[in-house]
């Protein structure tokens, strides 16, 4: 019984020296975070995370500049659109590309773009040129037909004249003959007469009507020739010549399902986009102003145009037109939105249509002015007031401002240059200095 005791104790004994220990280990844990976060520098106010940008700012003297971005797409001012060519004499139909200039690749007057399949054209141009060939001896062979009725006919009329003129010989006989016999030479003298009237008269609508079959054939031929031009005239549109140079860019196109560029081996039906040839001299911007902000550009002010896939590109550029009308937002019907142009000066091998870029439009610039930073000035019941650090001490003064942009505001009075300010001023109850040099508690 007393060992069991024992044991008990020995495990007793332990226990409380480990819990001990663990207490001793929790405090020095607590009293260091505690040292640590009365050693932490000040951070930001509102932030939860350390703040590494300096707490304080000097009042500097520099240029001052407040501009308003704009995006947009970079379009081209002078184009050339290049496009499947139409063909004469010929039903729409497709055509594969065989050869196709590069994207983005130099072109001068005169050089080839695109050429389709030639066979088609060419075994068109074949089935016209037999067609053709076979009205031809069409012709021939009714010109030729023609001429035989023509003479056939002519004896007929030849002959009737002949029996007219034997009637009336046999006429004069009537005063000797039979009044039977003379009366058929009556009989005869009319027939002759009628046949000979009849085949005046026929002849002259077999006439009319065989040169209404020959201009049938003559229409049909020159129809066939017509489609034979039409289609040799086919087979040189299918190479497409420049009449200008430029800069060449393929026109997107919806195929498979998404929009890519025409590729070899490519159908497309005439008529359709193909590229277009800009000049890449001749660049512009065309952007979107909100409708607050439209006032205040204008007409002129300069602006640089930065290209969203080449941030390193910088270009200069200028407003150059601006739309009358606005037109609705796609989100909101109540935000309103005008186009303006802005012409970029300058080029480069990069600069091509449809990138998406934006301009920051110069709308103020002031030199030689003193400057803070924007967060560092707060505004108690509308009065701008900065934290000003003196000998140690932060001390509230009312300023009066200039311009602001984004990121800076212009100090019109109430500072000097090189006064140090909290860059993150806070609002305890601290004196105050007056415009007039008197402090306020």
């Amino acid at each position: 019984m007393g060992h069991r005791k024992l044991r008990e104790v020995s495990w007793i004994i332990p226990t409380l020296t480990s819990r001990r220990v663990l207490s001793v280990l929790a405090a020095s844990a607590i009293l260091a975070l505690t040292a640590c976060g009365r050693l932490a520098p000040r951070t930001a106010q509102g932030s939860g995370t350390e703040n590494t940008t300096p707490t304080t700012v000097r009042v500097r003297r520099g240029n001052f500049r407040r501009t308003l971005r704009l995006a947009g797409t970079v379009a081209s001012v002078e184009s050339y659109p290049v496009m499947a060519p139409m063909l004469g004499g010929q039903m729409a139909s497709t055509m594969v590309i065989t050869k196709l200039i590069t994207n983005g690749a130099r072109v001068r007057p005169g050089d080839v773009v695109v050429e389709f399949d030639r066979q088609k054209q060419q075994q068109s141009v074949l089935d016209r040129e037999a067609d053709y060939q076979a009205l031809l001896e069409q012709i021939k062979r009714k010109q030729a037909d023609q001429a035989a009725a023509v003479a056939t006919d002519e004896t007929e009329l030849k002959s009737a004249e002949y029996d007219l003129q034997a009637a009336h010989v046999d006429m004069r006989k009537n005063e000797v003959l039979s009044s039977i016999d003379a009366e058929k030479n009556v009989q005869n003298l009319a027939e002759a007469e009628a046949r000979l009237k009849q085949l005046k008269e026929t002849f002259t609508l077999k006439r009319e009507a065989a040169a209404a079959e020959l201009r049938i054939l003559e229409i049909q031929r020159d129809r066939a020739q017509a489609a034979m031009i039409h289609a040799q005239n086919n087979i040189e549109k299918m190479s497409v010549k420049l009449p200008q140079g430029g800069l060449a860019v393929l026109t997107p196109v919806f195929k498979m399902s998404r929009f890519g560029v025409l590729q070899e081996g490519d159908e497309v039906r005439p008529g359709s986009p193909i590229l277009l040839v800009v000049n890449p001299a001749a660049m512009e911007v065309r952007a979107r102003v909100n409708q607050v902000d439209v006032y205040q550009i204008q007409q002129g002010q300069p602006a640089e145009v930065r290209l969203d896939a080449y941030p390193e590109l910088v270009f200069p550029g200028k407003i150059g037109r601006i739309g009358a009308i606005a037109a609705a937002s796609q989100y909101s019907k109540q935000v309103r939105q005008f186009a303006a142009l802005i012409s970029i000066i300058g080029s480069d091998p990069k600069l091509l249509p449809d990138l998406s870029a934006s301009a920051d439009v110069q709308l103020e610039t002031l030199e030689d002015v003193l400057l803070l930073p924007r967060e560092a000035v707060f505004f108690p019941q509308g009065q701008p007031m900065v934290e000003v650090i003196l000998d140690g001490r932060s001390v509230l003064r009312p300023i009066k401002l200039g311009s602001m942009n984004d990121s800076e505001v212009v100090i019109a009075s109430g500072l000097d240059e090189g006064t140090a300010v909290s860059r993150y001023p806070r609002l305890p109850e601290r004196e105050v200095q007056a415009s007039g040099g008197e402090k306020k508690q």
